[in-house]
């Protein structure tokens, strides 16, 4: 049996891990709309001068979407097809992990008991500790729209929704940052199904 928890204990910690890190998107469009003929965009500032960040982490998004933009073959315009907004919306998340994973044995000393809980080696069945950690953290959504110049209409927009690295490094921020954007994009321009 301690074998199986050696085993399954780091597991589970990467497969947490590895959750903070991820993005998670959505997007939605317009199908009536012709996507194929936008091939320019600008900012729509009006839109970006209410998201609820910081001026630097602003430039930061604008910036990275700059690069996805033209590594799609999108160019920067004064004429442009499409507007670009984004906002921001996040939340405290809270985590609880109940680390006792054993059954009910009965009371008593138990040689298969292992953690570092009050009462080491004491405790119910197998587990670990058999207390719960309480952790928060930031979960923020970043909503990238574009806005069909011509009919004034929100025409896509996508959403990253991820656990924002509350970090003073500002490589590790910027990094971050672009990985929302990257994921975001990723869905833009949608692939048109042929009717």
């Amino acid at each position: 049996m301690k074998k199986i928890a050696y085993f399954i204990a780091p597991l589970l910690v990467l497969l947490f891990m590895s959750s903070c890190t991820s993005v998670r998107v959505l997007s939605d469009y317009d199908k009536e709309v012709n996507f194929n003929s936008f091939k320019s965009y600008a900012f729509y500032k009006t839109g970006i001068d209410k998201a609820l960040i910081s001026d630097l982490d602003k430039k930061r998004i604008l910036k990275a979407i700059e690069t996805e933009m033209a590594s799609k073959g999108f160019v920067k315009s004064n004429e442009p097809d499409v507007l670009i907004s984004i906002f921001t919306k996040e939340r405290e998340q809270v985590d609880v992990y109940n680390n006792y994973w054993g059954g009910g044995f009965g009371w008593g000393w138990n040689p298969y008991y292992w953690g570092g809980g009050p009462g080491f080696g004491w405790g119910r069945g197998f587990g670990w500790g058999g207390g719960s950690n309480v952790s928060t953290r930031t979960e923020g959504s970043l909503y990238v729209d574009m806005i069909d110049t011509k009919t004034k209409e929100l025409v896509w927009q996508g959403r990253g929704v991820g656990t924002l690295n509350n970090t003073k490094n500002i490589e590790k921020k910027e990094e971050r940052i672009k990985e929302f954007v990257a994921e975001i994009l990723k869905a833009y321009p949608p692939m048109m199904t042929s009717k």
